[in-house]
Order: C-alpha cells, then sequence, then structure tokens
C-alpha cells in the first residue's frame, strides 16, 4: 500500500521582513490601502504617515490615532504585500504585540490577489484571518476563514478564538500553515483551528487554491470592533510586529 505523503515546509523563509532597518516600511515588500471609506462600518483613514506606520527599534509599527481627518475621528494604516508578495500555499508566522483599547480591531491576514472566481470579489476569492483581534475582548485572538459558502454576512464562517493571556503586553507568534487540503491557524505554535477542504468541493467551498498577499492593519470601530463603543482615551493605539515570515511548501 502506498503511504501518503506528508506535505512540509521549507526550512527557510521564501519572503520575509525583519524589520531591522530604519524609516518607512520596504517598498519592494509593502504597498497601502489608502483613504476614509471602508467596510463594516469603520471609522478610520488609512494613510502612509509615519505617525501612522513606521519602522523603528527592530519593530514595524502601526499606530492608529484620534485625530480628525476628511469626515473621520481616527487615523491608521493598512499595509498590504499584493503585487510584492503574493502566495499560494506556504507557512506564515508572525510575531507582534497588539494594541490595547475598546474600539481597536488589529488584523494579520490573507485576501485574495486575483479574482478567478463568482462576482470577482468577496467573499467568493477567499480571506483567511491569521489572527484578529477586537479590544473589548483582550484575552481572546481569533482564526478564521470566509469563501462564498462560509462568510460572516451569511453567519456560516468557519472560525474558533482562543484565550491568550498578554497579548497587548508580549509578543505572540500568529501562524498558518495552508496546503492545498487544509488551513490550520496557531498561536505561539499551539494549533487551534483547522479547516479541511471539504470532499467534492466547488471554488464556493474553497477558493484557496490562487494566490493571496498578507495584510497587516489596525481598524477602529465597526460592526465588530466597535460593539462595545470606543474609548477615544484608548488612542494612540499601536500593533507592533517583530518580524513577518514565509515558508513555501515543498
Amino acid at each position: 500500500m502506498a503511504q501518503k505523503t506528508t506535505r512540509v515546509f521549507a526550512k527557510k523563509p521564501g519572503w520575509k521582513d525583519e524589520f531591522n532597518y530604519q524609516g518607512k516600511p520596504d517598498t519592494n515588500k509593502w504597498n497601502y490601502d489608502l483613504g476614509c471609506n471602508w467596510y463594516n462600518d469603520e471609522v478610520q483613514c488609512y494613510t502612509n504617515r509615519p505617525e501612522n506606520v513606521r519602522v523603528e527599534n527592530g519593530h514595524l509599527t502601526i499606530e492608529a490615532r484620534h485625530e480628525k481627518m476628511e469626515h473621520r475621528e481616527y487615523t491608521s494604516t493598512r499595509l498590504l504585500s499584493k503585487g510584492k508578495g503574493d502566495f499560494v500555499y506556504g507557512r506564515f508566522d508572525v510575531r507582534a504585540k497588539l494594541p490595547r483599547g475598546i474600539g481597536t480591531w488589529p488584523a494579520i491576514w490573507l485576501l485574495f490577489s486575483d479574482t478567478p472566481y463568482g462576482n470577482r470579489g468577496w467573499p467568493e476569492n477567499g480571506e483567511i484571518d491569521i489572527m484578529e483581534h477586537v479590544g473589548f475582548d483582550p484575552d481572546h485572538v481569533h482564526g478564521t476563514i470566509h469563501c462564498a459558502a462560509f462568510n460572516h454576512v451569511q453567519g456560516t464562517q468557519k472560525g474558533t478564538k482562543k484565550s491568550v493571556k498578554g497579548l497587548e503586553e508580549e509578543f505572540h507568534t500568529f501562524r498558518c500553515d495552508w496546503t492545498p487540503n487544509n488551513i490550520k491557524i496557531f498561536v505561539d505554535d499551539q494549533e487551534y483551528f483547522s479547516f479541511d477542504k471539504p470532499a467534492n468541493a466547488t471554488w464556493k467551498e474553497w477558493p484557496f487554491d490562487h494566490p493571496h498577499h498578507l495584510i497587516l492593519n489596525i481598524a477602529v470601530g465597526g460592526g465588530w470592533g466597535g460593539q462595545k463603543g470606543i474609548d477615544p482615551k484608548a488612542f494612540p493605539a499601536k500593533m507592533e510586529i517583530d518580524y513577518v515570515r514565509y515558508y513555501p511548501l515543498k
């Protein structure tokens, strides 16, 4: 009987940022989503200003601030690797310390880079949330996937949460292992969510077979992050990231 082949990841990163420099994020690796009109009833403007995003002391800092810009009262940054880091399968490790404060909604996630399926947008083409956190529930992180069949709009998303102490005081490693048949999510190498490709799946159940890119951001308020309101005194609120590492699937 033939033995099942174990899928393994490369031992060395194929793409990474260790943030061992000063100033703006590396333009060879990162782009920005900019503007003041976002999804989920969020209330921030996203900028590329050093007040909101910078590399210093060996860390990437994303800082959400209570300050007026256009018709919004908050600013932040949404950093993405699209066009400079697009991935199909692999292991992702992101070591980060999360912001403190009611109204913060930081995330480390993967979103489709191209649009082969359905209406050529979300959720048909896939989203993998490696880490989400809401400031009113400071001791939990969430790992989730979204697609046409399973998403939060329908209330059918697949995901779970894990209790972790010290998310806002200490660095923790958020990890995703993505293969052609499974997605697993970890914190500090402890697996707490797994999603298997369903039998006879179409793109509606499994769009996770084409390029996705990494996004790092802090949203403010919104349908989830703002459920308990927004505490203006919590700002500025920072997410600090020690490193981002991607290990290709062999």
